[in-house]
């Protein structure tokens, strides 16, 4: 008996944090052959290496765009298409950008730019003359976190795409 305290407590902290299994799952699509799908989207990694620009018009020539991030759950579904492919964690361009203005983060495909799991110290615009470093990377460092970078360096990089 003195286990059912603790069931409670569990769903009731899953539950208040959006932790219940189907948030967890990432499945292959069949709205989306080739794709992984998660919470009403479709994510591919592409492993060849490109600039974030060229990147992003992979991803729309698919017919999406670099992938957002809503939530850490979707964060780690995202790294899960990831290790799928690679088994591996590369350094891998998302759609965050403040190309258009310093400082001011957007996502690519007009989601609203509120989550972000930026490395200790990130952004920083680091060992740039000009503070160039525009461009998100996810899986940066030991943490795997984010860190901004020059949008002219090649990474593998995610799409993803709403299903219709």
């Amino acid at each position: 008996m003195k286990t059912l305290p603790v069931i409670v407590i569990v769903c009731v902290v899953m539950t208040l944090t959006g932790a219940d299994a189907k948030s967890q799952l990432i499945k292959r699509s069949t709205h989306c052959p080739g794709w992984s799908e998660y919470n009403g989207r479709c994510f591919i990694f592409i492993p060849t290496h490109m600039t974030w620009a060229r990147a992003e018009r992979n991803c729309q020539s698919l017919g999406g765009n670099l992938t957002s991030v809503r939530d850490v759950f979707e964060y780690h579904a995202i790294q899960k298409v990831i290790w799928s492919s690679t088994h591996a964690y590369p350094p891998t361009w998302i759609g965050g950008s403040d190309a258009q203005e310093k400082d001011f983060w957007q996502w690519n495909d007009g989601t609203p730019f509120y989550y972000s799991k930026w490395c200790p110290g990130e952004p920083n615009n680091q060992g740039t003359i000009w503070g160039q470093q525009n461009c998100i990377q996810m899986n940066f460092g030991d943490y795997k976190c984010w860190d901004d970078e020059k949008c002219y360096i090649h990474l593998s990089s995610v799409c993803a795409k709403k299903i219709q």
